[in-house]
């Protein structure tokens, strides 16, 4: 997910979209340690889409 569309989520909205990409993260982490996973590049981004939805949500709850 782009940074510019989570820019126009309200609080909650990035709030909820970090708990999805959170549990993204730990099926994929599943699937790594079963060996059913073939793309490991997914858990990096995956990772970083985590990292820029919570550095935006931090901005937005800093500002008010």
């Amino acid at each position: 997910m782009k940074a510019a569309e989570l820019r126009q989520k309200d609080v909650a909205g990035i709030e909820a979209e970090v708990k999805a990409l959170q549990k993204a993260h730990f099926g994929l982490r599943m699937q790594k340690a079963t060996q059913q996973l073939n793309n490991t590049a997914t858990l990096r981004s995956t990772r970083r889409d985590i990292a820029r939805a919570k550095t935006i949500l931090a901005e937005k709850q800093a500002a008010k």
